[in-house]
């Protein structure tokens, strides 16, 4: 089933002591998961940095989370580079 075929769910999940309704296609499994792991983080920056407010926390959060995603999407562009390479050179070597 694609993305645009799967129905809208509503699931309420609750990030630094607030209750947010998410609306989406994704699994309530996954839309938790991600909630949590947003939560954590946000507790994480803040242990850090005690006199953020609400706002700034959540910038920091997703300015962290998305140079995580950055770094994470480059690692994996790396390794399909190196299959890449030596699937050519298993290729090269049996012809």
């Amino acid at each position: 089933m694609s993305q645009s075929d799967k129905k809208r769910q509503r699931i309420t999940v609750e990030i630094h002591n607030r209750p947010y309704t998410i609306v989406g296609q994704e699994e309530p499994h996954h839309i938790r998961m991600v909630s949590n792991l947003v939560d954590q983080k946000m507790k994480e920056i803040q242990e850090a940095n005690r006199s953020l407010d609400v706002s700034r926390l959540a910038v920091l959060t997703a300015v962290n989370t998305m140079s995580e995603y950055i770094k994470l999407k480059e690692e994996c562009t790396e390794l399909m580079n190196y299959i890449e390479t030596i699937e050519k050179e298993e290729n090269n070597n049996n012809d």
